[in-house]
């Protein structure tokens, strides 16, 4: 079959859209409740203006950055999202390996479909991060991130907005269930093979701020806390030993009603400061997108539908395609902001839509 051609992030979502069954399509798609955050995260980034600046020489342009102390091809990686195998066969290898061709950071997800193992034995030289939880079983969550950290994944990253899982109507109408040849591969052994209602029941509502010294005294890597959406909880984690934050809101599925991360990175950035690296995801869609969060002081950027999409378009060469795609938009940004590298990107050339609401 001849493939479109996918030029933005919404050609490979429209294709996905045409070729998965609505019960996983919806899966990934759906937000919580009204999907109201959902639809924030992407129309927040549309009030924030760029401002340009003009005769800068950006002959070359520099997109590279260095996270956590490792070198990255550029300020986007990709976010943890569950059941990749519903998307293709090849499912958390083929992102993996498209990530590492890419040189930028894969985030594999507990829920996923290929195991830890087969991740690392795919993609060897990849930066890998591991998303997990502190879950009501500890010592399944110490047994998880003890595999993650021999397989050399590079960082542990902890999910903190899911005590319990939010109202996903989509999924609740089609009472999703995990497809009968599939399984949570991280999971395999475990009575949760293939319980829907017992990865549910994984989260820990009584997980608090203790838990991370806890975990950091069981494992020799970094920390990110992910889901923080407040000046308040990043200080905290902060003090607790998080050694980066992600500021997210679990992708509109979790909450609705809370505001999209883009409109709370100015105040983090400016409470937590220079004490650990702050990255962001939701929303993300282009290259612009992608701009417009580094001036605002993340430094590092995440997506995670986007790569579902494009891996339901062609697996591991969906997925790479969409990275060169969001690599070619993001250096034709900075090269038409003016922009020779991630130092020349700055906090006052982006600016909401309200500052000229004077005109």
């Amino acid at each position: 079959m001849i493939m479109p051609q996918f030029v933005c992030v919404k050609d490979f979502e429209k294709h996905a859209l045409k070729v998965l069954t609505p019960n996983v399509s919806d899966f990934y798609k759906s937000g919580a409740d009204d999907e109201n955050t959902l639809k924030w995260n992407k129309e927040v980034f549309r009030k924030l203006r760029i401002l340009p600046r003009m005769l800068r020489d950006v002959t070359k342009v520099d997109i590279t950055t260095t996270i956590l102390g490792e070198k990255i091809s550029m300020p986007l990686g990709i976010a943890p999202t569950s059941l990749h195998k519903m998307a293709h066969p090849d499912g958390e290898v083929a992102t993996a390996k498209a990530a590492e061709a890419a040189g930028t950071i894969y985030t594999l997800s507990t829920g996923s479909t290929c195991s830890i193992e087969e991740v690392a034995k795919a993609a060897p030289n990849g930066i890998k991060w591991f998303q997990c939880y502190i879950s009501n079983d500890r010592k399944l969550a110490l047994h998880l991130v003890h595999r993650a950290e021999k397989a050399g994944f590079k960082a542990l990253v902890l999910t903190a907005d899911s005590p319990r899982l939010g109202n996903r109507r989509n999924e609740l109408r089609n009472d999703f269930k995990l497809p009968s040849h599939l399984k949570y591969a991280n999971l395999e052994g475990y009575k949760s093979r293939k319980d829907d209602k017992y990865i549910a029941q994984f989260f820990d509502p009584s997980t608090t701020w203790d838990d991370i010294p806890w975990l950091k005294s069981q494992t020799s890597l970094p920390i990110v806390v992910k889901g923080i959406l407040t000046a308040e909880d990043a200080l905290i984690a902060v003090k607790y030993g998080a050694d980066a934050i992600q500021i997210s809101n679990h992708g509109g599925r979790q909450i609705d009603g809370v505001p999209a991360p883009i409109e709370v990175l100015p105040e983090i950035v400016k409470a937590v400061g220079d004490k650990v690296e702050i990255y962001i995801d939701g929303g993300i869609s282009q290259g612009t997108d992608v701009f417009k969060a580094l001036a605002l002081g993340a430094k590092m950027v995440f997506f995670g539908r986007p790569v579902l999409w494009a891996l339901a378009c062609g697996g591991e060469k969906g997925v790479k395609d969409l990275l060169e795609l969001m690599r070619r938009e993001i250096s034709l940004t900075f090269a038409l902001s003016g922009c020779s590298s991630l130092k020349k990107v700055t906090r006052n050339m982006v600016r909401h839509e309200s500052k000229f609401s004077h005109l």
